[in-house]
């Protein structure tokens, strides 16, 4: 399952070969196993070879996400057996990407002391996770009208109203206007006075 590549692999069938030759596997005990293999994998002097990179740029963060270059720092300044606070602060600082240290180095309130690393560590740790949160917020935020819009344009058409034809209407019937009552024939005064003198008329 290990020692399948690489330096590994050929170290692990050199080891079996030599178990084929003298039909004695070479290595007897747990002991004996870590000698060889620091032996074999340890660099010579790893307290030289970190302080080396230290010293370079190839520590830097580069693409390398905030957690990874915390781990790789924190490897390298133990190996290299830095314990100067504020040498551990600028060699952090100098190996962070541009933005990140610029925003720590000019926080206006909570700034970590130049002395501090630790203070640095989580400082940066925090600006990293709240940077994560903001870019998933604007994806998030991005993609919203879009889904929106989909959703807009799969209702359906709305229903079309069929225009039914008109019945006629119904006749109107007009009603003749209201008589006024008719104020009789004047009467003629004298006919009827006349009338009330005059005999009868008779056969003579």
């Amino acid at each position: 399952m290990f020692f399948k590549g690489g330096h590994a692999t050929k170290w692990s069938e050199n080891v079996f070969r030599q178990e084929a030759d003298t039909g004695v596997f070479s290595i007897q005990t747990w002991g004996e196993f870590e000698q060889q293999f620091r032996l074999h994998f340890f660099p010579a002097n790893t307290e030289a070879d970190a302080i080396n990179a230290l010293e370079g740029t190839s520590y830097h963060q580069g693409n390398r996400t905030v957690d990874d270059y915390l781990d790789s720092f924190q490897a390298l300044v133990s190996d290299a057996g830095y314990m100067d606070p504020q040498i551990l602060v600028v060699k952090f600082r100098r190996g962070f990407r541009v933005g990140i240290q610029s925003q720590i180095a000019t926080m206006p309130y909570g700034r970590p002391a130049d002395t501090d690393p630790d203070a640095w560590y989580k400082a940066a740790w925090r600006i990293d996770q709240a940077r994560l949160a903001n870019e998933a917020f604007q994806s998030v935020s991005r993609s919203t009208p879009s889904a929106a819009l989909k959703t807009v344009s799969a209702r359906p058409p709305p229903l079309s109203v069929a225009r039914l034809p008109l019945a006629p209407p119904p006749p109107v019937t007009l009603k003749p206007p209201p008589t006024t009552p008719s104020m009789g024939v004047p009467m003629d005064m004298d006919v009827a006075r006349k009338a009330r003198f005059l005999p009868p008329r008779g056969c003579y």
